[in-house]
Parts: structure tokens; sequence; C-alpha cells
């Protein structure tokens, strides 16, 4: 597990520039907090601006260097103009953390879940990271060290969720954990992409942590959630892509 404290701040991630998406809370704000540790300026992108202000100055007293972004990864108009944002004050971008999402069935099971509901939840947690990555592309390309990464979870993994020894396969979530799946098959995709570029992408799970998202129903800190993100976004130049990566090492498909 990184120890952010614990790199030291002449490495090639200080003074990097970074988003996080859905910043402003749980995990993604621990994943700005702990990048902004290392050195990075940390662009915090928050559908809601007053909520990414607060979190920004958050993040400032506490020494960090951070600024709210207006991004909403359903908008794709809000996506473009953060974009360009960010190319004309820093002319590239080193890290993207696609670590906006949502889970909406509230325990409808698969057979029952409604449609539209499945459809929500793949507009965020998947064609947002796929909007949001093709947009900052064209700045991650000018970086000497482009990283990457889509937050996951396990409950993605068919592996895992397919065997019925696993705790996994109880949860009929057929939205999020489909979609979550998806969010695997698209980090291959961009990675294969990317290769030869030093693009790195990999996907990371945050494991099971209080948030929102779950009612703070976790039994992981969301600051434990963040260290997983944080170390895929900062590989050294020899590090791996294309995984799917939580804690405990590599995760199986």
């Amino acid at each position: 597990m990184l120890e952010t404290e614990a790199m030291p701040q002449d490495s090639q991630w200080n003074g990097a520039i970074a988003l996080v998406t859905g910043a402003n809370k749980g995990i993604g704000f621990e994943i700005a907090r702990g990048l902004g540790k290392l050195g990075a300026m940390v662009l915090l992108g928050c559908r809601s601006e007053a909520l990414g202000k607060k979190a920004a100055e958050t993040l400032n007293a506490e020494g960090l260097r951070a600024e709210p972004v207006k991004l909403d990864v359903t908008d794709r108009a809000t996506i473009h103009k953060a974009a360009a944002d960010i190319g004309s004050r820093f002319g590239h971008l080193d890290i993207l953390v696609n670590n906006a999402g949502v889970s909406l069935e509230a325990g409808a099971k698969p057979s029952r879940v409604d449609l539209d509901v499945v459809r929500r939840v793949y507009e965020v947690n998947v064609m947002g990271v796929i909007a949001t990555t093709q947009e900052m592309l064209p700045l991650l390309e000018k970086s000497k060290h482009g990283r990457i990464v889509n937050v996951s979870s396990t409950l993605g993994s068919l592996t895992i969720s397919s065997s019925p020894e696993s705790p996994n396969s109880s949860f009929l979530y057929l939205a999020y954990c489909s979609s979550k799946s998806a969010v695997n098959a698209v980090t291959v995709q961009f990675a294969n992409e990317l290769r030869a570029k030093n693009i790195k992408v990999n996907a990371a799970c945050p494991g099971y942590c209080a948030t929102d998202l779950n009612g703070h129903s976790g039994p992981r800190s969301a600051a434990q959630g963040a260290q997983e993100p944080i170390r895929l976004a900062t590989l050294p130049d020899d590090g791996p892509t294309a995984g799917y990566f939580d804690d405990d090492g590599v995760v199986p498909w």
C-alpha cells in the first residue's frame, strides 16, 4: 500500500497536473488529497461548482494545490470545456482518474431492474469514462508520463462473481456490476491503443469502502480505498498497463 507522505517531493510527480472526476467527496476526494501530497496540482472534476470549491478549499488549507473544475461526465460540453481550459492554462495533463460513478438499482434483482436505471448507470459509469478519456487524451499525449486510472470494482470481475463460493455472487446489482465489467474492457481497449505512447491505462478496485454510494456500509475508509488508484496513477515508466488491481495485487478478469 502506497504511503503518500513517504514519496520524495522531487519525484517525477511533483508538479504533475492531475484531474480526478467525482472529486468533491469520498474516494475521489481522497485520491485528490493523496496526489496533492505527492506535489501534484490536482483539478477536482465536480458537477457542483459550490461543492468543488469547498473541497478545493479544504485541500488548500492543508497546503495542497487544488482547484475545482466544472465537469459532469454525462455532459460532453462540460468535459470539452474542462479540457479546453486545462489545455489553455497548463498545456498538458499528466494524470486522469476516472472516479465518478453511481449505483442506482436499490437492490432490484436482474429480472426486475428498470432498464432506464441501467441506462443511467451506464451513462455515468461507462459512457462517462469513455467521453472523459477521449476529451482529455490530446492533453495526456503531451505528457512525458501519461497515466489513466479507471476506478472499477471486484464486483466487475466475471471470474470472481461467477463462482458460487464467492461472496460477490450474492450481489445482484445488474447495472452496477456489469458496468464495472464494461469499464474493465474499456480500460484494456484504451491501454492497447496507447501502449506505444507511454500512457499507462489500468483499472483499480478500491475495495468495499464507506461512501455515499453504499450508504457508508463498507468496512474500509475512503482514504484506504484511494491508495491503489494513487499507486496506479503514479506508476514508474516500467509499470504495467492494461491491468486490473486491488490492494492485494492483480484481480482476475
